[in-house]
């Protein structure tokens, strides 16, 4: 019995899968990634993209941060790929109860995914720092400079968590719970380099921890099951209707 096989089995048997996503799950439809060789991390800026996207920098030079995030964070045409669009199924059906996201491109949901819990925020909601009013993507896109609120003036600030801020606790709580409880975990797309998020895994108990990811991670040991390639080739040899 081969990997995919394996794979499909243990999806059949489970009834809680949990599914712990990077940067790999949305590579696939177009969207960069920080850390590969070609990733947003290895192109050249006035400064570090880790610097950019900083609370400090987004305070000092709000200006400057709001030119790269425009230009390098935003892909509102972007669509959902086949790994996107078999989890949202497999929610479906009734077997998979939540993807737990690093990413913050809202694909999940584009796709039909009802519980995606959001580490890092989404580059779809911004808010006003001094009224709260929210905005749509489509503010930030639209606007010129720093984007402010129409209601008071304050300034508008995207619903992502950046470097020296701290993640949502409710959505940490969630992951926890819904990791504690799963009977299937399936990692894919990510080195599992980014903490506190990459600790989260180690909530789930079960026996049947699947990774899939192109390059070896941390977590390659813990995992019951290894397939070391792109998600989209996997996800595509499933038979959905068959699960």
């Amino acid at each position: 019995m081969n990997k995919i096989e394996i794979f499909s089995d243990w999806i059949k048997e489970s009834k809680s899968i949990v599914f712990f996503g990077g940067a790999g799950v949305s590579t696939e439809s177009g969207i960069p990634d920080f850390r590969s060789v070609d990733g947003l991390y290895n192109q050249q800026y006035d400064y570090p993209p880790e610097t950019i996207l900083s609370h400090t920098f987004f305070r000092k030079k709000t200006d400057e941060f709001y030119k790269f995030y425009r230009a390098k964070m935003l892909c509102p045409d972007v669509e959902p790929n086949i790994t996107h669009k078999v989890l949202a199924k497999l929610e479906e059906k009734g077997k998979l109860t939540s993807v737990i996201t690093q990413n913050i491109d809202g694909l999940h949901q584009k796709a039909g995914s009802k519980r995606v819990l959001e580490l890092h925020g989404s580059t779809l909601r911004n808010y006003c720092e001094k009224c709260h009013k929210f905005f749509p993507v489509e503010t930030i896109i639209n606007s010129k400079d720093v984007p402010r609120c129409d209601n008071c003036g304050g300034i508008i600030k995207p619903d992502v968590v950046l470097y020296e801020e701290g993640l949502n606790e409710e959505t940490l709580q969630n992951a926890i719970s819904d990791l504690s409880n799963a009977d299937m975990l399936i990692i894919g797309g990510t080195s599992l380099t980014v903490y506190p998020a990459a600790n989260l895994i180690y909530y789930y108990q079960g026996n049947k921890l699947v990774l899939i990811n192109k390059t070896p991670t941390p977590a390659d040991k813990k995992a019951n099951l290894c397939i070391n390639s792109g998600l989209g080739s996997v996800f595509s040899q499933l038979n959905i209707d068959a699960l």
